[in-house]
């Protein structure tokens, strides 16, 4: 789809580049009549903003620091230092990260990092601007990323961007980090007070060289995280589209659009996982679905988990281990996508060497399968999934506690278009089943999470040179964790974006004549609660912001 390439411009080399998604909620007014919806897009819209609910701020002394401010004109990195707050101590209930950002102008969507002390702990991508100008904020609970939080650090931060005659959008952005004090545990949140504190790692690690780790001898828990993303302006932003060499189609790779994120210690499997299909806010080849309400996840990049700790045991000698990350489908020799990781260690306080091994280590058959059939509407169908367990124990001071990690991907998908790809469409799902069982002393417990993302969309050029795109995204989980036979607790979240905008392509701006509805909701609910909410726009008007459980 050369259109859609073109029209989403995450440019340059592949940038180094969760809480929940989300800007910052919208200012409280009357909702527009009819009336006051322009018949076309202007020259202004609505600032963006997401369904998405802010991070839950404890009542709590806090302190703010801001960790970067700059104007990203160019692929010039900011660099900064970062200082701990006075007042606030060194142990905080929580960390909360906000990016506030404006632009106006001409500009394309582009991909960021932040980097405290080499730790990844923001990845975002922005909205486009305005001839007006927009303002835009997102917030992150970075609370797990305490320990690097608490001493001074160098800070770089990157929006790639480009600022010429035509694209004249200079991106403002400053960050700051606001931490929450300790509360005192009411005796009947004790156990919930503790429970969250217990997630906090003791440390944060980044892969020395890019590639090699060495763990505190002392580990009982380590999980990675990777930032995985498609980027730089190819067609591994659009991987879900590409097709078999011998299909007649504008982005091709080798087997088709199955992806899947593999993690790998001293060369062996140690984790999979699907990435999520990412829109960025010029795809789909219009821009018009995306002023106001970008794609789920498009402004907070959520990191793909790995539990490492059956591996622990190998870890915990003290020697370096190579890690590696790499993505199952890409071309070989084909750049695309960033994979920085961070390693959390949990460690045992009693024991200076915690010992352990690996028992259980099976992979079954990678599937993936792309069928091309040509026609006047050409169709690829593609199947593809793995599984994978693994299983180890380590010996701690409160005994011995094995886990064991199990996790099935699949993903179908029907991709069909026309010759001159003026009809190209897209019906794909994705899931990603997760199961992790800690047993140790006391009844086992496990978490179980259901992921599935959905992508159906259409899009069409007529005669008229009118482009329309209709396109429905979902992104949605089902977290059921429970001891022994008991649950303990549950949540669902069904975060579903739609959008449907025209407009004339080959023309100037002011000719295009585009129209365009887009409209989200956010649904969570579960044994702690409920949030719902949903937007709706026309042309860029937010006509509806309505909140409930």
């Amino acid at each position: 789809m050369r259109s859609r390439i073109i029209m989403s411009m995450l440019t340059g080399a592949t940038l180094l580049l969760s809480a929940l998604v989300g800007a910052g909620p919208a200012q409280a007014a009357a909702a527009p009549s009819s009336a006051d919806v322009p018949a076309e897009f202007g020259t202004d819209w609505h600032d963006p903003l997401t369904a998405g609910p802010p991070v839950a701020k404890p009542d709590a002394k806090s302190c703010q620091v801001t960790v970067a401010e700059a104007q990203f004109r160019d692929f010039t990195p900011y660099r900064g230092a970062y200082a701990p707050p006075d007042g606030c101590g060194d142990r905080w209930s929580k960390v909360v990260l906000r990016l506030d950002g404006r632009v106006q102008g001409r500009q394309f969507d582009r991909l960021g990092y932040l980097h405290v002390g080499g730790v990844e702990i923001f990845r975002t991508s922005t909205p486009e601007p305005s001839p007006a100008g927009i303002e835009w904020s997102v917030e992150k609970d970075v609370t797990r990323y305490s320990d690097t939080f608490r001493h001074g650090q160098d800070v770089e931060m990157l929006i790639g961007n480009v600022v010429d005659d035509t694209y004249t959008g200079v991106i403002d952005v400053k960050v700051t980090l606001t931490f929450y004090a300790p509360q005192e545990a009411h005796p009947a949140s004790q156990a919930s007070h503790e429970a969250r504190q217990a997630a906090i790692p003791d440390r944060v690690l980044t892969l020395a060289d890019g590639a090699t780790l060495i763990t505190p001898r002392n580990s009982e828990r380590i999980v990675a995280e990777v930032y995985a993303t498609g980027s730089g302006g190819g067609c591994e932003e659009y991987w879900y589209l590409t097709v078999p060499d011998a299909a007649p189609y504008s982005c091709k790779a080798d087997q088709g659009p199955y992806r899947e994120v593999q993690i790998k210690v001293d060369g062996q499997l140690a984790g999979i996982a699907t990435p999520f299909p990412t829109v960025w806010t010029g795809g789909w080849s219009n821009p018009f679905l995306w002023y106001v309400v970008p794609g789920p996840r498009a402004f907070d990049i959520k990191p793909i988990e790995y539990d490492l700790t059956p591996f622990a045991g190998i870890l915990n000698d003290g020697r370096p281990h190579r890690v590696e990350v790499s993505v199952v489908g890409v071309p070989e020799g084909q750049a695309g996508w960033s994979t920085p990781v961070n390693v959390l260690v949990w460690q045992d306080a009693r024991r200076t060497h915690v010992t352990g091994e690996l028992t259980v280590h099976k992979s079954g058959d990678l599937a993936n399968s792309s069928t091309y059939t040509p026609g006047s509407e050409h169709r690829v169908d593609t199947e593809g999934g793995h599984r994978f367990t693994v299983a180890g124990y380590v010996d701690t001071s409160h005994g011995r506690v094995t886990t064991t990690v199990n996790r099935s991907l699949a993903n179908t998908s029907a991709h069909r278009w026309t010759d001159g790809e003026n009809t190209d469409g897209l019906d794909a799902t994705w899931t990603d089943d997760e199961s992790v069982t800690i047993d140790g002393r006391g009844a086992a417990r496990t978490t179980r999470t259901h992921r599935t993302y959905t992508m159906d969309g259409t899009t069409t050029i007529g005669g008229d040179d009118r482009l329309r795109t209709v396109l429905t995204l979902g992104d949605r989980a089902a977290v059921v964790e429970t001891r022994g036979a008991r649950r303990t607790a549950w949540s669902r979240l069904d975060d579903t974006y739609t959008g449907d905008a025209t407009f004339t392509v080959n023309v100037p701006r002011d000719q295009r004549h585009a129209v365009g509805t887009t409209g989200e909701r956010y649904r969570w609910y579960g044994s702690d609660g409920c949030y719902d909410r949903s937007l709706t726009t026309v042309q860029g008007v937010l006509m509806e912001d309505r909140r409930g459980c």
